[in-house]
């Protein structure tokens, strides 16, 4: 469970880049955060896993105030950034060794957890590879499985299917659907609205730093009395706005 109460940011005096967000992602739910550029949506996210602290408000990560809590809650959130470009330097099993040192992964488990994702990833014989060698995809798919290394209950993943290839983009939506299933957070924000559409429970739409809808695609219809899709429907709510 992810718990937004009453979330500010400005990054200039008198210009909120959120402004009195409230939400709540529940657990066995995939939610989907929506809104066009500039709209939010990373702030947020990084508000979330206590990269930046909120001006206003309490964010609670199961009960756990991201804040006053940070460590244990960190523990529990798998985050997968906007962009891939970290660590260049590293290898590709040097990273994934040093994310299981920091949530502190077992050696036989953490043996086993490298060798089941990067083989799913398809790039588990790139691994003594250093990272400033991969494609964009490849190193989206190596901080996917730094993300998931800990087998964390709460998913962030903001934009994670951005270069991946069709199969694993596919494999990833797969594994966001078992992991709900199975009572977990899977919060992660996209510009692809149909597969948006087709994965989530939910969504909420962010503008100009303001929550301006979070439910279902249904209830989004019989909100706007239009039968369209959410790509047409997302774009009706956030130009009336």
């Amino acid at each position: 469970m992810i718990k937004l109460e009453n979330i500010s940011k400005s990054y200039v005096k008198g210009k909120k880049s959120v402004d009195s967000l409230n939400l709540e992602i529940k657990d066995g739910e995939i939610f989907g955060f929506l809104g066009p550029n500039g709209a939010g949506k990373t702030t947020t996210i990084k508000m979330i896993t206590g990269i930046l602290n909120a001006d206003e408000g309490r964010i609670l990560v199961d009960d756990k105030d991201i804040k006053k809590d940070s460590i244990s809650a960190k523990k529990t959130i798998g985050f997968v950034p906007d962009t891939p470009d970290i660590f260049l330097k590293l290898k590709g099993i040097e990273y994934l060794n040093f994310m299981g040192d920091i949530y502190e992964v077992p050696k036989e488990i953490r043996k086993q957890r490298i060798e089941e994702l990067t083989k799913k990833f398809e790039i588990y014989d790139n691994l003594n590879e250093e990272m400033q060698g991969y494609s964009h995809g490849m190193r989206q798919k190596i901080i996917l499985c730094g993300a998931l290394l800990n087998n964390p209950k709460n998913w962030i993943l903001d934009e994670p299917m951005t270069g991946l290839d069709p199969k694993a983009s596919f494999d990833l939506k797969e594994m966001m659907r078992k992991h709900a299933k199975e009572g977990n957070c899977v919060f992660f924000s996209t510009h692809v609205l149909e597969v948006a559409e087709k994965l989530c429970d939910r969504v909420g739409i962010i503008n100009k730093g303001k929550l301006i809808f979070v439910g279902t695609f249904e209830e989004m219809k019989r909100k706007l009395k239009d039968n369209g899709t959410l790509e047409e429907l997302f774009l009706e709510i956030t130009q009336d706005e």
